[in-house]
């Protein structure tokens, strides 16, 4: 899962990067709210977690601007203990959830699993479910029934991406955006080779889930 943190503290922002890291996200981090805005307007987050104090443009104008240009990527405000007029507008202004500073980690890693609870089906905090198949968030391992399998790094976050959005169909330049980053030299070759690797690994556990081939478009997941 792909993260964009917008905090312009660079210790907090050091910080709070590595232990997203270590709970296995990825984590894009900007200092300030002209880089906030750009990162957030190229759609590749899962969710963005977004300071209101910032300098150049603060989170409140951030998350206006996204939702008017029709971003509806999930977003936690990170704000002042006592700002109740910030806490209210900036969920008026489409936030989906916020946290007053000074907060535990082990707070904003819930808040982060509920958001994720609303995009995919989890059914704990470790395991998404399609069809017939459960990806564990933690181990990578792949179950069908008694049949498991580890899926490596990338094989995880390729079939994590889909479990997410299983009604959508994914472009190529999708996920190379999305698991890559839009300054990667990965190409569509790439992704042809992990998509044939996860398909193996699907027929290894006798899952009756199949990765789609949607001609000219994309892939899509299919029970």
């Amino acid at each position: 899962m792909k993260l964009l943190l917008v905090e312009d503290e660079v210790q907090l922002s050091e910080a709070l990067s590595q232990i997203l890291i270590k709970n296995k996200y990825s984590v894009d981090a900007v200092y300030d709210g002209e880089d906030g805005l750009n990162y957030g307007l190229t759609d590749i987050y899962d969710i963005i977690i977004l300071d209101i104090m910032l300098p150049k443009l603060n989170g409140l104008q951030i998350l206006k601007i996204l939702r008017k240009k029709g971003i509806s990527t999930p977003i936690i405000l990170l704000t002042a203990k006592d700002s109740i007029d910030d806490k209210v507008t900036g969920l008026d202004l489409g936030a989906d959830d916020y946290l007053s500073k000074p907060f535990s980690t082990e707070e904003l890693l819930a808040r982060l699993r509920a958001l994720t609870r609303r995009r995919g089906e989890i059914i704990n905090d470790n395991i998404l479910e399609f069809g017939d198949i459960r990806l564990n968030l933690s181990t990578y391992d792949l179950e069908s029934g008694e049949n498991s399998i580890t899926l490596t790094l990338k094989e995880f976050e390729i079939l994590n991406y889909f479990m997410q959005r299983p009604k959508s169909i994914v472009s190529k330049d999708d996920l190379i955006t999305k698991l890559w980053g839009f300054d990667s030299e990965a190409d569509h070759n790439n992704i042809e080779v992990y998509i044939s690797f996860i398909r193996k690994k699907l027929t290894y556990i006798n899952s009756n889930v199949k990765i789609a081939t949607i001609r000219r478009v994309g892939y899509k997941l299919e029970e």
